[in-house]
């Protein structure tokens, strides 16, 4: 399987493929509305609209997996991080990152990203990956490494 095999479910439920972002950068992010680190919110949100015409495309992924710091709905949740936090990139519904009920997406990029310390498993929210536009996985980020510190990263691969 190859990244551009991977669909998902927007926050409404519509299917989405990720072939559809062939030949452009994807910067995945499971996050979390209620999380300390949801600030990180408004970086993503500066860097879709900063590199959104020069082919980066952000996608938020809920997931209420830590210390239950996503109990809104799918609705709620996208309403909330529209509202507090200005969100307009695209989010996917609640999803699992670990476990037994994993999401293929956060399945294959665990499986094809560098592991840290921690192993592969999803430590906490807003963990990052950045995928070239060719759909390699480029590098797995930790939660505390703030979105424009990769902001470097996606200049060098939009640049390929």
């Amino acid at each position: 399987m190859d990244f551009f095999d991977l669909t998902f479910n927007d926050s409404r439920g519509n299917p989405v493929s990720m072939n559809q972002f062939r030949g452009q950068a994807v910067l995945i992010v499971n996050t979390a509305t209620k999380c300390g680190l949801a600030p990180q919110f408004e970086e993503l949100e500066e860097l879709h609209n900063k590199y959104k015409d020069s082919g980066l495309v952000v996608i938020g992924f809920p997931s209420n997996q830590f210390a239950n710091q996503e109990p809104e709905s799918n609705d709620t949740m996208a309403e909330a991080c529209k509202i507090n936090f200005g969100v307009t990139f695209l989010l996917s519904e609640k999803i699992a990152v670990n476990g037994e009920d994993t999401h293929p997406v956060f399945a294959y990029l665990k499986k094809n990203t560098r592991s840290g310390f921690t192993g592969k498993a999803i430590k906490w929210n807003f963990t990052k990956f950045l995928i070239t536009p060719s759909g390699t996985p480029y590098k797995r980020y930790a939660p505390a490494t703030t979105p424009m510190r990769i902001e470097k990263d996606i200049i060098k691969i939009l640049a390929k």
